[in-house]
């Protein structure tokens, strides 16, 4: 169990929008959001509901990232997953994970010995320990949010679901 949580947009937005940020949240972790995320949903929403949830949780902490690492910055990601992924590399001393959707980032970290999480994997932790019912609907929703999953990859979920 990681003891540090950092976490992108995409699973911030897609988290809120099912109503399940608070999968996020576990005892004994640190759930940290770099202000450059924030900032970056900011952008195009001053009141973006990722924004408003991250502001008004009492355990998300949010980070200011120091300059981002040139090794990082070679995979030519976006300011969040930059960031996320900095802050990821600093924090790497102790027990650290970060949660991306994105697939380039997602290799960076691996390539980066960053052990990571995505919206996915979290919805599968919650179906398993019995926080969500069924997994179906909610990759219903999210694929009909924008989220970009095929049907290879959702059979795959829902057969480690067990749906």
């Amino acid at each position: 169990m990681a003891s540090k949580r950092i976490v992108n947009a995409s699973p911030l937005i897609h988290l809120v929008d099912l109503g399940l940020i608070d999968l996020l949240n576990e005892p004994e972790v640190d759930v940290i959001v770099p202000d450059a995320v924030i900032d970056e949903l900011s952008r195009l929403n001053p009141n973006d509901p990722a924004v408003v949830a991250v502001r008004s949780q009492p355990w998300i902490q949010i980070a200011t990232v120091s300059p981002i690492p040139q090794v990082v910055k070679d995979w030519n990601l976006g300011a969040g997953e930059s960031a996320v992924l900095a802050l990821g590399l600093a924090e790497a001393t102790s027990h650290v994970e970060v949660v991306l959707d994105d697939q380039k980032a997602r290799r960076c970290a691996a390539s980066l010995g960053i052990p990571t999480r995505g919206t996915l994997s979290l919805i599968l932790i919650a179906r398993h320990t019995g926080k969500v019912v069924a997994v179906k609907p909610l990759l219903d929703q999210l694929r009909a949010g924008g989220m970009h999953l095929t049907d290879k990859l959702i059979a795959q979920v829902l057969t480690v679901a067990g749906e």
